[in-house]
C-alpha cells in the first residue's frame, strides 16, 4: 500500500515537473491577489494588519479552487483514472496520495512564501506564525474537501461552476476560523481554539475525505 501511494505521489510531482504553467498559476495568482491589495487601498500599515486575515485566506482559497479542477481530469481523459480503479490496491489510497500530492504542490508553497505576505501586509512576528499555523492545517483540508467535489464533477466537460458552488459551502468554516485565528493573534490573544478546531476539521476531512473521493470517482466514471 505504501508503496502505491509513493508510486502516485512520485507520478503527479513528475507530471508537474513537466507541466510548470500549471502548478506555478495558482501561486502566481495569490501573490499578485496578496500584492495588489496594498497597492489598491495605501501602505498604511494598521489597516493592512486589520484586513490581512481576510485577504490572504480568500487569496488562499480562491487558489486551491483554481488548481483543483485538474487534480482527476487528466487521469480520466486518458484513461488512468480507469487503471488505478483495476488496480489492487483500494481506490481510497491511492486518492489519498493524490491528494496528497496537491497539496505538496498548491499549498505547501503557500506556506514557503509566507514570509513575503508579513512584508507586504505589515504582519508583526505572532500573526505572521498564526498565518503559518493556519496555512499548515487549513490548506490540506482545502485539497481533501476540494477533492470530493472534483470527484463528483470529473465526468463532466463544463463542470467548473459546478465545482464551485459544490465546494465553496465547505470551504467557508475553514475560512471562519482560520481568519478569526489570525485576527486573535494580531490582537495579542490566544487562538488555540480556533487552531484545535482546524485541526480536528483536517483529521475528520484526511480520515473520510478518501473514501468519499473513492465512491464519488466511481459514480462519476460508471
Amino acid at each position: 500500500m505504501w508503496h502505491s501511494m509513493y508510486q502516485v505521489i512520485r507520478r503527479e510531482l513528475l507530471i508537474a515537473f513537466r507541466r510548470q504553467a500549471d502548478v506555478f498559476n495558482p501561486l502566481w495568482f495569490f501573490i499578485i491577489v496578496i500584492t495588489l491589495f496594498p497597492l489598491g487601498i495605501g501602505p498604511e500599515p494598521n489597516l493592512l494588519a486589520r484586513i490581512a486575515p481576510g485577504i490572504i485566506w480568500v487569496a488562499a482559497l480562491l487558489a486551491a479552487l483554481l488548481s483543483l479542477e485538474r487534480l482527476f481530469r487528466d487521469d480520466f481523459v486518458d484513461g488512468s483514472l480507469e487503471q488505478m480503479m483495476l488496480m489492487p490496491t483500494p481506490l481510497s489510497v491511492l486518492a489519498l496520495a493524490k491528494v496528497v500530492a496537491h497539496w505538496l504542490l498548491t499549498g505547501l508553497p503557500l506556506i514557503i512564501i509566507s514570509p513575503l505576505l508579513a512584508v507586504l501586509l505589515s504582519l508583526d512576528w505572532s500573526t505572521w506564525t498564526a498565518v503559518v499555523l493556519t496555512l499548515l492545517l487549513g490548506t490540506p483540508t482545502l485539497s481533501f474537501l476540494g477533492a470530493i467535489g472534483v470527484a463528483l464533477t470529473v465526468g463532466l466537460r463544463k463542470g467548473g461552476v459546478l465545482l464551485s458552488l459544490l465546494i465553496l459551502p465547505l470551504f467557508i468554516p475553514v475560512l471562519i476560523f482560520a481568519t478569526s485565528a489570525i485576527e486573535a493573534a494580531s490582537l495579542g490573544m490566544s487562538y488555540q481554539g480556533q487552531l484545535a478546531l482546524m485541526g480536528a476539521m483536517l483529521a475528520g476531512s484526511a480520515t473520510l475525505a478518501p473514501f468519499a473521493i473513492s465512491a464519488s470517482l466511481r459514480i462519476s466514471v460508471n
